[in-house]
């Protein structure tokens, strides 16, 4: 069956890898899954085509035969499960392996997803500069806690798995911001999450679709 996502027709970052979507190609790519895109507008996001898939007008969704989803975090756990290379075949490191997926997504990723909106929708308020610092301090948290946990390993648990996938998108957020070159490890860590094939395979795809030239390689 055919695998269909569903991605920015123009995405905010400029081709940058940090849409939803880039998370879903990503997995696909580590597993060696085809599949193809169809690109939404902003206004088709809001139109009810589009909502009957996700009810809240955002992007990816993902159907497979009858299947239909949303949430980028449902759908690579989906993945994860149907197709060997992101989950461990031992339970306890794969229950790890899944832990790390929702720490990456309700414990790290909400300070700094909030950061990355205050700085652009918040920046010219009499507010921003007093508030700045409260904000980029919760992120920091975060980091140090991440950091300390990581220490000098490759990956959060033995082998690369769905976990770090997660982790590895979500800390591309605060990259742009320059918090991580505090962090020598989780720049390392990101990096080798970059460096990976299958990334740089789903990165080129989501970069074509900004720049309107097909993939290298």
């Amino acid at each position: 069956m055919t695998i269909t996502i569903t991605a920015f027709e123009r995405s905010l970052d400029g081709g940058k890898g940090l849409a939803r979507d880039m998370r879903v190609r990503w997995a696909l790519e580590e597993v060696s899954q085809p599949y193809e895109v169809r690109l939404v507008s902003f206004h088709a996001m809001k139109e009810p085509a589009h909502r009957a898939l996700h009810p809240f007008g955002q992007i990816p969704t993902y159907e497979e035969g009858n299947l239909a989803m949303f949430e980028s975090g449902a759908i690579v756990f989906r993945i994860a499960e149907r197709h060997a290379g992101l989950l461990p075949e031992d339970a306890n490191a794969r229950a790890r392996a899944i832990m790390w997926m929702f720490a990456a997504l309700n414990t790290v990723e909400p300070p700094i997803f909030e950061y990355s909106l205050f700085r652009i929708l918040e920046s010219d308020k009499s507010w921003y500069a007093e508030r700045l610092p409260l904000v980029e301090a919760r992120v920091r948290d975060r980091l140090d806690q991440l950091s300390k946990r990581l220490g000098d390993a490759d990956w959060l648990d033995g082998p690369f798995s769905a976990g770090d996938l997660m982790m590895v998108s979500v800390l591309l957020r605060s990259k742009p911001s320059g918090m991580l070159n505090g962090y020598p490890n989780l720049a390392a860590y990101v990096a080798r999450g970059e460096a990976r094939p299958a990334y740089k395979r789903a990165f080129d795809a989501q970069l074509a679709v900004y720049t309107g030239k097909p993939p290298t390689g």
